[in-house]
């Protein structure tokens, strides 16, 4: 398992492959218990818990009594459970009692996260951080109750406004290679809609890539939920491309997406856990979802670096994906952050060391013009 770190939240480290709770609502305690002993055993240590119902919290609780710090906990902030349904809601005095219902079934005193649930209409933003829900997250934090303020959003820009206030420390984002084509929207059914998909693409959405940019400038971790498009991507027959993505390339594009920490996957079983974990040990070629990207006619990502590493090997050791990435944020920013500028300079190897073979764009499936490209970076780094 490898790691990645919160940096808003003291750099805690959290694993790349982490786990969504739906899998685990219905489950016995004991099912639970051995669920969650094998993600652990595996080194996962991340959970997201969006959901309300009390018998999870319940089982969660159970299960990680006397091992608390172990786990990195996100638990949503206006989540709640009324008359036996998940209800989300902005009253103030409901998000307080279902936040303090949560520690109590968990048996903890603290979060490591506290997401405010689903934010994805403007008029929900403002009421959120114009009111008294921001203000609720800003007092738990200082007190010690949550240790970084999260934010779950379907929608670049309501998340990007999220983001700009300087208040959201974690981000949980709906992505995957289709969802990142699609234009924002208030409504997140559009994304899973397939006659969304009918006219095809080209590369992108801005408003996608932006947010990403931001994030990683910022230091505001995402984590990605919907990683598989419930299960779409997986399904020639359901996926928005007609083509099917393997769980491998699933992963894949989500971590090599900039600002991104870890992936959510909605694990029903012990079995299933495994699977994900086994994305170490997959070859390249079954991580590589460039193969499925290239090959399709409607959806063009051509003249785009997609970080997929496919360039590799340089023959000269240069990563090209990190370079252009680092390039991609100050060129979005107009300026060299210092943080962009630091992680630049610990590259083994920089844009100044390439001697144009060229032998990265012959292995380039999108045609980028990378020799240009390292070009524009001494330009703009200076080596």
């Amino acid at each position: 398992m490898k790691y990645r770190e919160l940096k808003r939240c003291n750099n805690l480290k959290v694993s790349e492959i982490a786990l969504g709770c739906e899998g685990f609502v219905d489950k016995t305690p004991e099912e639970f218990k051995e669920m969650l002993d094998r993600a652990l055993s595996l080194g996962m240590n991340f959970i997201d818990m969006y959901t309300p119902n009390p018998t999870f919290r319940d089982n969660l609780g159970a299960a990680m009594r006397g091992r608390r710090e172990k786990l990195v906990l996100q638990g949503h902030i206006c989540s709640v459970w009324e008359n036996g349904e998940y209800l989300r809601t902005r009253d103030i005095e409901k998000t307080k009692a279902g936040f303090e219902e949560q520690l109590q079934r968990l048996g903890t005193d603290y979060l490591d996260i506290g997401m405010i649930h689903y934010v994805d209409a403007e008029k929900d933003f403002e009421e959120v951080f114009h009111g008294a829900v921001i203000e609720y997250c800003k007092e738990l934090k200082a007190q010690g109750k949550i240790h970084g303020i999260g934010l779950s959003s379907h929608n670049p820009v309501v998340a990007r406004k999220a983001v700009e206030t300087g208040l959201v420390d974690v981000l949980m984002f709906s992505a995957n290679a289709a969802y990142d084509m699609q234009p924002a929207s208030e409504d997140c059914n559009d994304l899973f809609e397939m006659a969304s998909y009918q006219n095809g693409f080209v590369g992108m959405d801005p408003d996608r890539k932006a947010l990403y940019e931001l994030c990683e400038r910022e230091g505001v971790a995402i984590d990605v939920m919907k990683v598989f498009g419930g299960g779409d991507m997986l399904n020639e027959q359901l996926s928005p491309f007609g083509v099917a993505f393997n769980v491998y390339q699933c992963i894949e594009y989500c971590l090599t997406r900039p600002g991104v920490v870890s992936i959510m996957a909605g694990c029903h079983s012990v079995s299933e856990i495994e699977k994900m974990a086994s994305y170490y040990e997959a070859s390249r070629q079954e991580r590589d979802y460039s193969l499925v990207l290239s090959r399709m006619d409607k959806f063009k990502f051509q003249g785009n670096c997609m970080y997929c590493g496919h360039c590799a090997p340089c023959s000269v050791g240069i990563h090209v994906a990190d370079v252009n990435k680092y390039l991609n944020l100050c060129l979005a920013q107009g300026a060299v952050p210092e943080t962009v500028a630091d992680h630049y300079k610990l590259l083994a190897h920089h844009a100044s060391d390439c001697v144009a073979c060229g032998r990265c764009e012959r292995n380039c499936p999108f045609g980028v013009g990378i020799i240009e490209k390292m070009k524009k970076a001494v330009e703009v780094f200076g080596y």
